[in-house]
């Protein structure tokens, strides 16, 4: 996968994540930051689990992001101290 292809999947990962997590979002760039690290989260956790990682531009990649992207989002609003709205 390119770098093109990680930054639209982290920015509609983290986009998604982050409406799930707290409704409001982050902003532009930490949600595109936010997202590429849910993907490579989402990606470990799922090879943990016997499963497979991000395989590229599709669905499944999505999904395997955005829940990673939401792990990510909800240990960053608990290190910051941000509460669930």
């Amino acid at each position: 996968m390119g770098i093109i292809s990680w930054i639209i999947l982290g920015l509609i990962a983290g986009f998604i994540g982050s409406k799930i997590v707290n409704r409001q979002g982050q902003g532009f760039w930490l949600d595109i930051a936010l997202g590429i690290v849910g993907a490579l989260v989402g990606g470990f956790l799922f090879d943990l689990f016997g499963a497979s990682g991000v395989t590229g531009l599709n669905i499944y990649s999505m999904i395997v992001a955005v829940v990673g992207a939401v792990v990510v989002l909800l240990i960053y609003n608990s290190v910051t101290g941000r509460r669930r709205a």
